[in-house]
């Protein structure tokens, strides 16, 4: 049961840990934002205009206060093709859709079918998402010198040293920090970000994405937009489940999936691209006090701040900096743990995440990734299922069926196969009172049964096994009996 907070406390509960943490939260949201507009083909200005609406629409609107929603390297892999065919106008307006069908699953509250989405299938989609954020940075390297793999490799190094000195200051931020002052004091050769596009210190201003409005264009938007709902859907809510867990607060999905899309749909006029909640930031913005909305409109306003003010030196930021920043969050996400115990797992479910991740890197779509692994889920459990045993045992002049295990349309054709029409015995017995008829089909082939028995003259009864529905009425346990003619 959810827990109601009270709107003095979602905003004014926590003030100092709030502002802190906010503060914080941004100054990791920088790099980030900087690096997911490169994976999207995209100029930077497009990565931090969606990080600063996502941040301001969803503090108010939002069902997880304190959960940092921004731009997000998962949507931006999807990103990539729609903006090299297409063009950015085409993916402001994929984002104003995308805000559309979010907003429609928090309406007809699609957060409840999380739990139908297994556990092999999730870390099958962080897995890959890992890898596709691995591949996109591979394109960095092309015709580099030794000071783009010096300076990515100087960047890991502090990234994962520092934290044992402090942690006051988020060891990303400080790693590309640092790497900007020595490649601009040793005059390294290398890229930086003002080399691909220039930080303009300025405002976001509403645009209306130049498409044409026709079905042409919505042929070309939607299957893009729907990707991006259902990735951006599923990271949501996955990463609530996480932040619930660490707060011990439970929060509406389904208010938050609304909130969602509505934020992307305003960012789409604002020149930004779609998001969504991001695990890693919304992890240091709880574990550093941030419980409130406070936290997530300080740290909305701080970005755009840092944006407006200090854009010119954000220029002079290497990328190859944030390509380490960015295999960095590779290493994190990808769960070492579930591969280094893949032969205690079964087998079904190791199948499961190896498929859901080799065809989400070979289509660069992880919403079809997540798709097949759940529909294989779902048969792989269907098959194993339908395994009927059925037994046999002659008492007097009846041949008695005793059906242990679900019936259903998969199930239901082997019990069809094991009933022998031929034998002498005058009177058949169909005991399902171990069993279930789940299903249309399966009450179907039960009454396939009884009426090519009867044809061949035999007596047949039927005990247990029936619907709930069908069960109310009838007389005793719920035995039918068919008189042969």
């Amino acid at each position: 049961m959810q827990k109601q907070i009270s709107l003095k406390d979602q905003w004014l509960g926590n003030v100092r840990g709030d502002v802190l943490a906010g503060i914080t939260a941004t100054l990791a949201l920088i790099p980030d934002s900087l690096a997911f507009s490169f994976i999207a083909g995209v100029s930077p200005m497009v990565g931090i205009y969606a990080s600063v609406c996502i941040l301001l629409v969803i503090t108010f609107l939002g069902g997880r206060p304190g959960m940092i929603s921004a731009a997000a390297g998962s949507m931006a892999v999807l990103m990539t093709h729609l903006v090299a065919e297409h063009g950015i106008e085409y993916l402001f307006a994929a984002t104003v859709l995308t805000g559309i069908l979010q907003y429609l699953m928090g309406v007809f509250r699609l957060g409840r079918w999380m739990s139908f989405v297994p556990h092999a299938v999730i870390t099958g989609f962080i897995n890959a998402l890992a890898i596709l954020i691995f591949m996109a940075q591979l394109k960095n390297f092309s015709g580099e010198s030794w000071p783009m793999y010096a300076v990515v490799a100087a960047t890991l190094v502090v990234i994962y040293v520092l934290p044992r000195f402090t942690k006051a200051v988020p060891s990303p931020l400080a790693a590309v920090a640092l790497m900007t002052a020595v490649v601009f004091a040793l005059g390294l050769q290398t890229k930086s970000v003002g080399d691909i596009a220039d930080i303009t210190p300025s405002l976001p201003s509403f645009l209306w994405p130049d498409v044409p409005l026709d079905w042409s264009t919505l042929l070309i938007i939607l299957p893009y937009s729907l990707s991006l709902a259902v990735v951006g859907f599923t990271e949501t809510l996955l990463t609530q489940d996480i932040v619930d867990d660490m707060t011990g607060v439970p929060t509406d999905k389904n208010k938050e999936m609304r909130g969602q899309g509505i934020a992307n749909f305003a960012t789409g006029f604002f020149g930004g691209m779609a998001g969504c909640a991001l695990i890693a930031e919304s992890a240091i913005n709880i574990k550093l006090g941030g419980r409130t909305r406070l936290s997530t409109l300080v740290a909305a306003v701080s970005l755009l701040l840092l944006v407006v003010v200090f854009g010119p030196l954000l220029n002079l930021i290497p990328i190859a900096a944030l390509v380490g920043v960015m295999l960095m969050v590779c290493v994190e996400i990808f769960d070492w743990k579930y591969v280094g115990r893949l032969h205690r797992v079964p087998r079904s479910e190791a199948f499961v995440m190896i498929v859901t991740v080799a065809v989400v890197v070979y289509t660069h779509d992880l919403a079809v990734g997540v798709l097949l692994g759940v529909v294989l889920s779902a048969l792989l459990f269907a098959y194993k299922a339908s395994k009927l045993q059925v037994l046999t045992e002659h008492r007097a002049q009846e041949l008695r069926y005793i059906v242990h295990g679900p019936l259903f349309f998969v199930s239901s054709s082997n019990l069809y196969e094991r009933i022998d029409f031929r034998d002498s015995a005058p009177h058949v017995c169909i005991d399902l009172s171990h069993s279930h008829i789940w299903d249309h089909t399966a009450q179907i082939t039960v009454d396939k049964i009884v009426a090519r028995l009867q044809e061949a003259g035999k007596t047949v009864r039927v005990i247990g096994g029936r619907k709930k529905e069908d069960r109310e009425g009838q007389a005793g346990e719920g035995s039918v009996s068919a008189a042969g003619r």
